[in-house]
């Protein structure tokens, strides 16, 4: 997976979700394109959502984030 992280994260920060993810194989990268897979939305995402809307890139929000790492075995 190729996963943006935008917006304001509540539960964890952006850098420890960013770290989780890496851990277990995604690529984080800082900007949307069309290489992107997921998009991970916080509160005030701004213009990376709509483009990822735009790119119809899958965009989840911060639960559904947590739901996944919980699925994963990994305690939040």
């Amino acid at each position: 997976e190729i996963v943006v992280l935008t917006g304001k994260l509540e539960v964890m920060g952006r850098t420890e979700a960013g770290k989780i993810l890496e851990a277990h194989g995604a690529k984080v990268t800082g900007s949307v394109s069309k290489k992107t897979t997921l998009v991970i939305a916080g509160e005030d995402s701004g213009s990376k959502l709509t483009k990822a809307n735009e790119l119809g890139i899958r965009v989840i929000n911060e639960e559904e984030f947590v739901e996944l790492l919980k699925e994963l075995g990994k305690d939040i």
